[in-house]
Parts: C-alpha cells; structure tokens; sequence
C-alpha cells in the first residue's frame, strides 16, 4: 500500500515532546482518532476516556538499545547499527556512513569477509546477507567482547536525520521497556508507547483498562527503502493470552499499542482467533489478504506513504479508513516519526461511552 500523499519535512518530529516547551511531558502528543472512516482530533491524555472498562491494551516491553556504534573499515569510519542477535550467536548489522551532522546515510554493504574494527579491540566479520540477494543487512560474526558490553559502553540510539540532536537512551525507552534475559532489547524503540506516562497508565487503569504486556525485538528498520520486516523475536505469555481471550469473549475491545504489538499477538493467534501462549521467531506480515485474528484496534505512528507497515493499518481499517485519516492528518499539521503524534484506531466500532 502506498498513499498518494508527501509528507512535508516540517512535519517530520525534530524532538521528543517534552523538550518543546516547559512544563511539557512525553505525553504532551496530538492523538487522530479513527472510527472506520469518521475521524476526531484529541489530545494524547484524551485517551481514557476514549477507551472503556474490559478494553485491553496490548503492550510491548522491550527496551531499546543503545545499538548504533561506530567502526572502522581500513581507514574510513562507519557506524554499525545491530539489529537483530541470531540463535547461533552472530549479529545482523547494518554498516552506515557518517554524514558529518550527527547522523548516517545508507551504504552498500558486504562483501562477505569484510572486517570491520571496533572500539574496545573488537572486531566484526561480515558472513553472508541477511536475506537472499540482500544488501542492507548482513549477518555478521563480533570476536572480542561481547556485544553487549560494546553497546553499554560505546552505543547510543540509533538516530535518523529528521531529528534535531542525539537524545539520551532514556528519550527512547518506553514506560513498559523491561529488562531482557541477555540484555535483549529492540534495535528501534517500540515507539506507539512512547507518549505514556506513569500516571496514565494509573488512570487508564483506575477506569477498567487492563494491560497485556508481549514483546517482540525490533530489528533495523529501513528509513529509505520501507522494506517489509524481517523476522523478529518475540513472546506471547500464558498470562497475556487469556486476557485477550477473555476481553474478546467478554465484548471488550483489544488495542494493540504499536505495529510490533500487533505482529506478536497475532504471530500466537490461531486461524480460530484463539491466542496461545508463544514464544521464538515470527516472520509473519500481517497485509490486507491476511487479516487480523485478535487485534480489534491499534494506537500507532504516523508512517511515511511508503512504509510497508500502512499493510497491517489497512487490515485493521480498511484503506478507505487509512487514506481518511491521513489526509486528516496532512490537513491538521500532525507530527510524524517516532517522537511525533499518534493514530489511535478503531475501525466499526461504536464510540467512546
């Protein structure tokens, strides 16, 4: 699905929310707001009022690392974004090329046997692609320290150029981010979570909203190309699937927070709609032909035209739903990328009572 809109780059969300102004916290966001095609305006703290006691909101708890790290090749510097850590110990990287403001643009990758330096004594080989005939990601070998110690000690987030500076890793933590068994984490914050707080998670809570935490690991995605998502890790627990299958048989109303959230749940959904606890590898690419199984709604980023997430937004929606939204979102001057606004979804069904 491509929309046949531009996304002005004044649009483009420079800063997290709270540094826009004083007094401001991370939650101080615009929320578009979707039933099928009719569209309403709200701000981010709106949404308890919003949602309904027995909704269910489906949250990732992955934290995001600190996963860009500079490198040498010979003599010319690169910066490796790490994606993804395969079973059989390798990394899948990104290899970058600074472009002198703070930030990196794309670069070829490969070949196999490429050597990269990195700081501490470490070294990365590149082995073979990612995927078969790729060339953005490699899987790549780290000798020296583990990777991650490298990332404790000399990462940072990674960063893309419509930001204004290198923010602190905690600008891309969310509320839910908890610490991982081996240090796991998301290369890229899970980022439809960032905009809540402590205090309205309590709220959303004291109003019969309830919470299942999943988490799935987000690889690098690709800002130029919008590639579709490679596989990922992630985990559905027990307890997390009887709650979306009890909110669904109790006329409740399950909200995925973040595409990342929705591939989890549905990654454990069965063709019968049941959520199963799951855990491992999910290659799956939720598109309009697929459908949704558990997902009911979703609160998520605005993405670019191109971005093959708009696919899961469709099957959710509906693109006549889509395509309202986001003129609505062009027209009312929302703030895209991962610090910017969010889209909060609820296709055919009945208003906020």
């Amino acid at each position: 699905m491509t929309l046949a809109i531009r996304v002005p780059a004044e649009l483009s969300a420079r800063v997290p929310a709270e540094q826009r102004g004083p007094g401001l916290d991370r939650d101080a966001v615009r929320m578009l707001v979707s039933h099928g095609t009719a569209v309403s305006h709200h701000a981010f703290p709106e949404l308890p009022r919003l949602l309904r006691a027995g909704d269910l909101l489906v949250v990732n708890t992955s934290p995001t690392l600190a996963a860009a790290v500079d490198g040498w090749i010979g003599r010319a510097r690169v910066v490796v974004h790490f994606s993804t850590r395969g079973d059989d110990g390798r990394w899948a990287v990104e290899l970058r090329e600074p472009d002198g403001g703070g930030t990196t643009r794309p670069r070829a990758g490969g070949p196999a046997g490429t050597g990269v330096r990195l700081p501490g004594g470490g070294r990365l080989v590149l082995e073979e692609p990612l995927a078969p005939g790729g060339a953005r990601l490699w899987w790549a070998r780290a000798d020296g320290p583990a990777v991650g110690g490298l990332l404790r000690r000399h990462g940072r987030p990674i960063r893309y150029a419509y930001t204004e500076r290198d923010q602190p890793l905690a600008a891309y933590q969310t509320v839910f981010a908890l610490p991982q068994p081996g240090g796991a984490g998301s290369a890229e914050m899970p980022s439809a979570a960032r905009p809540f707080t402590a205090r309205l998670v309590a709220e959303l809570v004291s109003r019969g909203v309830q919470f299942a935490p999943i988490t799935l690991h987000t690889g690098v995605a690709s800002a130029e190309a919008h590639e579709p998502p490679y596989p990922e890790r992630f985990a559905v627990p027990e307890a997390s699937a009887r709650l979306v299958n009890a909110a669904r048989a109790g006329g409740g109303r399950v909200v995925a927070v973040g595409t990342t959230a929705v591939r989890a749940v549905e990654s454990a959904t069965g063709a019968d709609g049941t959520v199963r606890a799951a855990r491992g590898w999910t290659d799956l690419v939720v598109t309009p032909g697929r459908g949704v199984r558990a997902v009911d709604g979703l609160l998520t980023g605005l993405h670019e035209p191109e971005a093959s997430h708009l696919l899961m937004l469709e099957a959710v929606a509906g693109r006549a739903a889509v395509d309202r939204a986001y003129g609505e979102a062009l027209r009312g001057r929302y703030l895209w990328h991962e610090f910017g606004d969010v889209h909060l979804i609820l296709p055919g069904l009945s208003g906020p009572s």
